[in-house]
């Protein structure tokens, strides 16, 4: 059984006792396992789960998309609430992270790292292609760009090494659950390309990717990409939809 539920998203939902701020969070149950897929940016993620009665402490995998305080911001506050739980994220995850604008740079970064994990005794795990996280459940990075149309915002650094760079978001990762028929994913904002990323679970997994959960970050995509994302999609067998942040 694969139950999802959004602990944090951009938009309000019906419910005025939860809060709504720009990010995205997800708690999965799968076959009895409880996992967080992304925090959110702030401790409002954790008020929201203990609104819908979600505990921190029983969740055994903290899994983050990407090194954007939209989506890793809220980490300390579920460690700090009792969550324990492997955390993995992608290869780069822990560089710092910017946006540019004009001559300004804004600090993107996740908010925690290495060395905060290691004092809270809290284990991490860095995934590089796949991982399989529980059986029927796979944890996917390292995605080739194939598609030409989806390209990455210039705005996007980070620091290196060798200086500042341009964003490849080759820390991205994305889970995939088997469910009947094939498999869903959850996203974080699809940085490398939604089509990218899909295209290259359903053949790094052998099954069709039937379902579709997160970010897309297609908010500054021109209609013939927003056209051209959906065909391909359909095109993947995708038959169900959810995006949001």
């Amino acid at each position: 059984m694969l139950e999802i539920t959004a602990l944090m998203d951009d938009m309000p939902g019906e419910d005025p006792g939860l809060l709504a701020e720009h990010g995205l969070s997800f708690h999965i149950l799968y076959d009895g396992h409880r996992i967080l897929f992304d925090c959110g940016q702030s401790d409002a993620t954790l008020k929201n789960a203990g609104y819908l009665g979600i505990a921190a402490e029983k969740t055994e995998a903290v899994v983050i998309s990407h090194g954007h305080y939209d989506h890793a911001g809220g980490y300390r506050a579920f460690a700090e609430g009792g969550c324990t739980g492997t955390v993995y994220t992608g290869p780069g995850f822990f560089l710092r992270k910017l946006s540019r604008k004009g001559d300004a740079l804004r600090d993107l970064s996740a908010g925690f790292d290495r060395a905060y994990l290691r004092k809270r005794g809290i284990r991490h795990r860095q995934v590089e292609g796949i991982l399989e996280l529980l059986p029927g459940a796979w944890l996917v990075g390292g995605f080739p760009r194939r598609c030409g149309f989806e390209t990455i915002p210039e705005r996007f650094l980070r620091q290196t090494p060798e200086g500042l760079l341009p964003d490849d978001f080759s820390d991205e990762i994305c889970i995939a659950f088997q469910i009947r028929g094939g498999l869903a994913v959850l996203v974080g904002c699809a940085h490398p390309g939604i089509v990218n990323m899909l295209t290259h679970v359903g053949q790094r997994l052998g099954q069709p990717v039937l379902a579709v959960f997160g970010g897309s970050h297609l908010v500054e995509a021109d209609e013939d990409r927003i056209r051209a994302t959906m065909e391909a999609l359909e095109a993947l067998g995708v038959t169900r939809l959810g995006l949001s942040h």
